[in-house]
C-alpha cells in the first residue's frame, strides 16, 4: 500500500480529517483480481464520487449557518470535519480515476456526466417541491441527507463483506476504499443532523427525505450501470463472463455486495430513523486497527 496519512484532529469533532496521498501510478489495469467487470463496476461508482462529494460539501456549507443550526457549538465542528472528510474523498478519487484514464478509459467524461446528470436532478427537483416552499438549498440538503445513507450503507457493506474484499488484490486500491469506507461511516449522521436541526421529525420532513431516497437510488443504479456498459463495451470485454461476475459479487444474495446493502437501506424508511441507530462503533473500531487509521 503508497499512502501517506497526515491525522488533523478538528478540535471538538467526534472523527478526526486524515490528509491522504496515495500513489496510484503502479495501480494494474484490472486491479479487482484481473476482472475488468468488477474493475470496471468499481472505477463506474468511482466516476460519481468527485461531484457527488462536492455536492455533498456545497449543500451542508450554504445552511451551516441556519438559524436553526448556527449556535450549535458541536453540530458545527462535525460539520467542519465532514467538509475535510469528503474533500480528501474527492481528491483521492480524482486521482485514481486519472490513473484509470491512462489504460484508455474515458472515466473523464463519466465525471462529466455525472455532473450533468446531478445538476439536472437537483433542478428537477426543486421545480417540483417549490411550491411546498423549498428552496434549492434545502433540495440540496435533502439529496445530500439520502445520499450519506446510501454512502454509509454500501461502506459498511464493504467493511462487512470478505468476499469483496479478497477481490481487491492491489494493495493501495483496497485502503483507498476500505479508507474511504471507514470515513463514511464516522461522518454518516452529520448531514442527517443538519437536515433534521433545519427541518425537525415531523411527517414533511419524513416525506421528503423518504422521496429523495427513491429518486436518488434509482439515479444512482441508471447512471452507473450505464458507465459499466460503457467501459465494458469501449474495452471489448461486455460478455457474459464479465456480466456473470458482477451479478455475482454485486447482486447475488449470497455474495453481492448491492444486495447485502437491503436491510440498512431501507431502515431509512423508518420514522423516527437516525443512522446511528445502525450501530458500527465495533466494525470501525476493527477496521481502523487494521488500517492504522
Amino acid at each position: 500500500m503508497k499512502a501517506k496519512v497526515n491525522i488533523s484532529n478538528r478540535a471538538g469533532a467526534s472523527f478526526p480529517v486524515r490528509r491522504m496521498n496515495f500513489d496510484f501510478d503502479h495501480v494494474p489495469e484490472y486491479w479487482m483480481n484481473g476482472s475488468a467487470g468488477l474493475t470496471h463496476f468499481m472505477t463506474a461508482l468511482s466516476a460519481l464520487f468527485p461531484d457527488g462529494e462536492k455536492l455533498f460539501i456545497d449543500s451542508v456549507r450554504a445552511v451551516r449557518y441556519h438559524p436553526a443550526i448556527k449556535d450549535n457549538e458541536a453540530l458545527q465542528k462535525e460539520i467542519s470535519a465532514f467538509i475535510g472528510q469528503e474533500a480528501m474523498h474527492t481528491q483521492e478519487h480524482v486521482g485514481f480515476n486519472a490513473s484509470a484514464q491512462k489504460y484508455g478509459h474515458d472515466v473523464n467524461k463519466l465525471e462529466k456526466q455525472t455532473n450533468v446528470v446531478i445538476q439536472t436532478g437537483r433542478k428537477v427537483f426543486a421545480k417540483v417541491v417549490k411550491p411546498f416552499g423549498m428552496t434549492q438549498e434545502m433540495v440540496d440538503l435533502t439529496a445530500t441527507t439520502a445520499l450519506e445513507h446510501f454512502t454509509a450503507t454500501i461502506a459498511s457493506e464493504l467493511l462487512r463483506n470478505p468476499h469483496i474484499q479478497e477481490l481487491m488484490t492491489d494493495d493501495t486500491m483496497k485502503y483507498m476504499w476500505l479508507w474511504h469506507a471507514v470515513e463514511e461511516n464516522e461522518h454518516k449522521a452529520v448531514a442527517y443532523d443538519v437536515y433534521e436541526g433545519i427541518f425537525g421529525r415531523g411527517l414533511k420532513a419524513y416525506a421528503l427525505r423518504n422521496t429523495a431516497l427513491l429518486v436518488a437510488m434509482g439515479l444512482i443504479f441508471v447512471t452507473q450501470s450505464s458507465f459499466v456498459v460503457r467501459l465494458l463495451r469501449e474495452d471489448k470485454k461486455l460478455n457474459l463472463k464479465e456480466l456473470t461476475m458482477i451479478y455475482k459479487y454485486a447482486y447475488s444474495p449470497s455474495k453481492g455486495i448491492i444486495t447485502g446493502m437491503t436491510g440498512e437501506m431501507l431502515a431509512y424508511f423508518k420514522p423516527g430513523f437516525h443512522p446511528n441507530d445502525l450501530d458500527t462503533v465495533e466494525l470501525l473500531k476493527n477496521w481502523k486497527a487494521k488500517l492504522g487509521l
